[in-house]
Formats: structure tokens, sequence, C-alpha cells
């Protein structure tokens, strides 16, 4: 298992010094952002994709490094009915890229269409007990399977897996709807993306859908997330966000549409590596995902807001090299 980290934390500098802080952590995993919701930073996808030269040079970055490209992300909203979002594209593109690049695997959301034909607007139905609920639903997985059974077969073609994180605001956002998408696309080259961070504050726990899904998971982030005393009034579905004016410089996100403000005192945070859940539940963690979907590589996802770039991929390495360290004990005793 490769121990690296989603190089979107490091967008402020260029890739070869991203590279020589995942060595100076002593990581050997890098996890690149290719499209979607966040632009490619770190690949000059045009120049890779038309030059052997320019191809080998940049793989060059990696392979002095002891570097290995463990996944592209192409995080987004690939079912999106607004013609100005185009993560779809993007995500048909990221196959194509990563065959280019010589990775297996590419790292997406389902996605959320809207909830009737000619809506421009994204729906989650969160609780179908209503049957207008459930008559969303039903247009929204029409919309989904064909366009999951396309992507499906393209990278099948080319020998790539794509791994869907279970994000909630999706249609896919727990291993019970991953499955469905599977099952109803007939899917060979679509898993699930584990990471528990958004199954902890569904309530989920990732060991146990771990176990559940096996092999069904292509790829994984470490990421956690601490609940907060604001829960016992919010819940976890704290909807208390704050839209950034233009003058505030908002993150972009696609479509003219921005990322929200997160609540001051807000019911979760996500947090670094170890700080939500102690050293032995990332043990099992780690230890359950070698287990139960063996060759799968596993890449930090820093988004904790109270420390520093550096300082959070440190705290989360030094959490996954002992559980890692641990797991290669254990496998030589064997």
């Amino acid at each position: 298992m490769r121990l690296g980290a989603y190089t979107a934390v490091l967008h402020d500098r260029d890739v070869e010094l991203a590279l020589d802080v995942l060595v100076e952590l002593g990581l050997d995993g890098a996890e690149l952002n290719v499209g979607g919701f966040l632009p490619a930073r770190h690949i000059p996808i045009d120049a890779i994709m038309t030059s052997d030269a320019a191809l080998d040079d940049y793989l060059g970055l990696f392979s002095d490094r002891g570097i290995a490209i463990t996944a592209l992300n192409c995080n987004g909203n690939p079912l999106h009915p607004d013609p100005a979002v185009r993560h779809g594209i993007d995500l048909v593109a990221a196959i194509s890229i990563a065959r280019r690049l010589g990775v297996d695997r590419v790292i997406t959301m389902s996605g959320s269409p809207a909830n009737a034909t000619n809506g421009i607007r994204p729906a989650w139905v969160v609780n179908p007990w209503n049957s207008v609920d459930m008559d969303s639903l039903e247009h929204q997985w029409s919309v989904a399977v064909p366009f999951w059974r396309e992507v499906d077969r393209r990278a099948a073609d080319v020998g790539v897996r794509i791994g869907i994180e279970m994000h909630p605001q999706n249609i896919v956002f727990n291993p019970t709807t991953l499955v469905r998408l599977i099952e109803a696309t007939e899917a060979t080259h679509v898993g699930a993306e584990m990471d528990p961070s958004h199954l902890f504050w569904q309530q989920i726990d990732p060991i146990v859908a771990l176990e559940f899904l096996g092999e069904l998971v292509v790829t994984a982030a470490a990421k956690d997330i601490r609940i907060n005393e604001a829960v016992r009034l919010h819940g976890v579905l704290d909807d208390r966000f704050r839209r950034v004016p233009p003058e505030e410089g908002p993150l972009g996100l696609g479509g003219g549409y921005t990322l929200c403000e997160w609540p001051t005192d807000s019911a979760w945070d996500f947090v670094a590596v170890g700080l939500g859940h102690d050293q032995e539940f990332w043990n099992k963690f780690v230890e359950t995902l070698a287990r139960t979907a063996p060759g799968v590589d596993l890449a930090i996802e820093h988004e904790d807001a109270s420390l520093g770039r550096i300082e959070g991929l440190r705290v989360a390495a030094a959490t996954l090299s002992i559980a890692r360290a641990r797991l290669d004990d254990t496998a030589s005793q064997g």
C-alpha cells in the first residue's frame, strides 16, 4: 500500500515543490487533480497529451523522487444539468489522461442531476418518504444510469477503474447506493473511493463499509472529521452556510458557481487525520483496507482549516505512517 496525498492542498506551489513536500513527509504516492471542481494545477495536460518528450519529462519528476501517481482526481458533479458546468466532460477526458500517464485509477463523484426534465439546478433527495420525492429519484436515476454505463465502457476500454466518492448531495452517497449504481449499469470498472470522512457524519462505520464493499473499493482517501457540541442543536445536516460575495474572491467550482463559507460554530468539521478518530481507529482502517481491497493505495486529503497546509499533512502522515508500519510488521510476521 502506497501512502500519499491529494496534492490539491499544495496548489499554492508548482508540481516540483509539491512533490518535494511529499518526499519530506515520507510519502510515496501522489493523487493529482485534472478537472471538475478544481483546475489541473499540477498537470500540464495539453503538453503531456501531445508530446512524448513532455510526458517523459513530467513522469521523471515523480520517478526521480520515488513517488508514484496513484490516481487522478476529477471530483465534481458530472451529471450537473447546467451545461455551463463541464464536469462530465472533464471526467471523460480524465480517463484518456490516465491512460496516457499509465495511471489506472480515476476518482470522481456520481453526480446529481435535476429532479425533472429541463431543470438546471441539481437536487438531492435526503429522505423519500413522500412519493413526489420518489418520482424525483426515479427521474435522476434514469439520467444517471446511461451516463455511468457509458463511462464504465470507456474506462473498461483502456483498463482504468473509476472510484466514486460516496458523498452527500450525489445520487451515490453510501455503500448501498454505490452497489445500486453498479448493479443498474452492470459496471465492471466502476467502484468506490473509500473516504471515511463523509461516511462518519452520516453515522456510517467505515470499517463496516469496507467489509461490505470488499474489492468494489478501488481508491481510498484518508480524511477525518470531528463532531462538535453544536450538533446537539443543528444536527449533521446543518445548513448555516454563507454565500461569499464576489468582492471577497470566492473559490470557483465551475459554471459560475462558488464555494460557500462554513458555519463558524459548525456541527462538525474536517480535521487532520488522527484528530477526529484516534490512532487505534486508523490502524484498523488501514488493516481492513489492505485485507478487503488489496492493492488499493491511500491518499491524505487535508481540509482542516485550523491547521496550515504542511502542518495538517504532517499530522496525517504521522498517524498513517504508524498504521502502515504496523501493517507491514504484521505481514512480515505472518
